[in-house]
């Protein structure tokens, strides 16, 4: 059974572990990286103990999706072929 739920708006991001972080009552921290949040994990560990808490997220905020930020702009596509402009014969 887990210890808690907690919100994952209520952990905090820490660089130096690479994982979201919540104080853990033995005074270590829970853990649980965003590789295990897009894999559906929703189990945070901590790593002193054997408590865990229940991390409450949305599933579709970790999910791989391609980075609207680093889109390829889309090429232009001919719309006619220019240098060669044939006459046409109008009687």
């Amino acid at each position: 059974m887990s210890y808690d739920e907690v919100e994952i708006e209520d952990m905090e991001w820490s660089e130096e572990l690479q994982a979201f972080t919540y104080p853990c009552p033995c005074g270590d921290l829970f853990q649980i990286t965003k590789e295990d949040l897009r894999l559906g994990e929703e189990i945070a560990r901590c790593p002193s103990c054997s408590l865990f808490i229940t991390v409450v997220y949305n599933p579709e905020d970790f999910t791989d999706r391609p980075d609207k930020s680093k889109k390829t702009p889309a090429q232009p596509s001919p719309v006619a072929e220019i240098g060669k402009v044939e006459a046409l014969d109008v009687q």
